[in-house]
């Protein structure tokens, strides 16, 4: 079981590294499906996305597609989420949590494919309070530290709570509101994700849900994985690659459910 779970780790590590995505989206319902209880399987799904960011991020990294201070400065409160959301976990069933982690990806399914990049904009809130200037790759857009700040928080939260990225949530406030391009919102996203999964993991780890054996071998793939996937996802066409994972996230989300409920 577990030569077979590390195998599709690293190929979900290979796809998902490709878009600024943790993997936690399958990295749960993989080990749900194996037998793993909800809790064990969150946490170690947490651990993992923990090893694909650094992977990751070293590749997003040197080709200067991460907003470092952004990353930094967002990832504060997504920790904090995180933490809070590991925290908390232990007062629902698996059963909910899986049910609840379904409807989560139909709700991200959703959005993914009514999902349309904007046009990239100037510093158009330049001068307002809590905006923030940024620029990137000769790129310059502006951050609504009032709006970025909750939203990291509550992305942290579900994440720490689901043991997914994220970056579901990270990607879109990015693009969407604040007019970050895609690939720097990809790869900032990425950074930010090992960071948001820490909060969680420890959050877990005080509630002792960890199987650190099963996340060590799982690891080595996902680490391989997420070095595989970034490097494809420096020219890659993401648009593609997003419809294919609408697809994906329906699938998962309706298997996930019926087995909850089954």
């Amino acid at each position: 079981m577990v030569i077979v779970l590390t195998v599709a780790v690293s190929l979900i590590s290979i796809l998902f590294s490709m878009v600024g995505l943790g993997g936690g989206i399958l990295f749960t319902p993989i080990q749900v499906w194996f037998g793993v209880p909800f809790h064990v399987a969150a946490v170690t799904s947490l651990f993992l996305m923990i090893v694909l960011s650094l992977s990751a991020s070293f590749v997003f990294g040197k080709a200067k597609k991460i907003d470092w201070p952004l990353a930094v400065v967002l990832v504060s409160a997504t920790m904090l989420g995180g933490f809070f959301g590991g925290i908390v976990s232990v007062q629902f069933s698996g059963k909910f949590l899986s049910i609840l982690f379904s409807l989560f990806l139909l709700g991200v399914g959703y959005f993914m494919m009514n999902f349309r990049e904007k046009k990239r904009r100037d510093v158009s809130q330049a001068g307002r309070i809590f905006s923030w200037s940024r620029s990137q790759n000769d790129h310059s857009y502006s951050t609504n530290l009032a709006i970025a700040l909750p939203i990291s928080f509550i992305a942290g939260s579900v994440s720490g709570l689901l043991g997914v990225g994220g970056g579901l949530s990270q990607i879109p406030m990015m693009v969407l509101l604040f007019g970050v391009p895609i690939d720097i919102a990809v790869g900032s996203s990425t950074f930010m994700i090992g960071f948001t999964a820490m909060g969680g993991f420890f959050g877990h780890l005080v509630q002792g849900h960890w199987d650190w054996k099963t996340s060590l071998i799982l690891a080595a793939g996902v680490f391989i994985g997420a070095q595989i996937g970034s490097r494809i996802s420096i020219g890659l066409d993401k648009n593609k690659l997003r419809r294919t994972f609408r697809i994906l996230l329906f699938v998962v989300a309706g298997i996930t459910f019926f087995k909850a409920v089954g």
